[in-house]
């Protein structure tokens, strides 16, 4: 009997360390992808639905360079994306080694196979506490992300591609939270469809921002100074 549970723990001991090898490798792939990226400049429109809030659609600039400078340049309107760019850029989630990616098992999103990864930051002091990827294998492509953090909650990203998926750069996104737990940054104010209090509190409503990207500049190594 004792012969047979050490056989079945050996086994499964070695079925989690391989799974832990496969899902390194397989973030490693992927971390490789997104790598061919140093910077880039991308224009699009973006489209803000949270109750309450006048948002009409703006076109934007989104500016990204490694590790992890990002930000959003919008013409009008107001945008409300994390104070932080890392967790809305998918290449500065996966810098460097500072996580431990667990496998947790496969899901679909919008009808490609996934796998789903979780990333536990090794930080004790990180904001993230955890974020959750669906990373499309076939084509080493991050298809969703939920993340949770100790200021604003949790939010989710979906991904769509197109002709920038060489890069690993998506088409579309579309971030999601919940008001209630979300922080708006600071300087944002809101301003209501009418001239009445609204009688239900913002902070109880769920909100969208979309983003559909119409053009990349990739690799011209753009100045420090677009992120100040």
């Amino acid at each position: 009997m004792k012969k047979i549970i050490f056989v079945f723990l050996s086994s499964l001991i070695c079925h989690f360390s391989t799974s832990a090898q496969d899902v390194n490798s397989l973030i490693k792939k992927v971390r490789s992808k997104l790598d061919k990226v140093n910077d880039y400049i991308a224009e699009g429109k973006m489209k803000t639905d949270v109750a309450f809030i006048k948002a009409p659609v703006g076109k934007v600039k989104v500016f990204y360079k490694r590790p992890d400078k990002f930000t959003v340049k919008r013409d009008k309107g107001i945008s409300i994306l994390p104070k932080s760019g890392v967790s809305f850029n998918m290449s500065s989630v996966l810098s460097g080694d500072n996580y431990t990616a667990i496998p947790s098992g496969e899901s679909t999103v919008g009808g490609d196979k996934v796998k789903l990864v979780k990333l536990l930051p090794n930080d004790d002091n990180s904001d993230v506490v955890l974020t959750t990827l669906y990373i499309d294998e076939a084509n080493l492509l991050i298809k969703k992300a939920n993340t949770t953090t100790r200021e604003n909650g949790t939010f989710e990203m979906e991904m769509s591609y197109g002709k920038y998926a060489s890069y690993g750069l998506p088409d579309r996104v579309i971030f999601a939270f919940n008001t209630k737990e979300y922080k708006l940054p600071k300087g944002v104010t809101l301003e209501f469809d009418t001239d009445d209090t609204p009688k239900h509190s913002v902070k109880n409503k769920k909100g969208r921002v979309e983003i559909i990207y119409s053009s990349y500049v990739i690799n011209k190594n753009i100045s420090d100074m677009e992120f100040k």
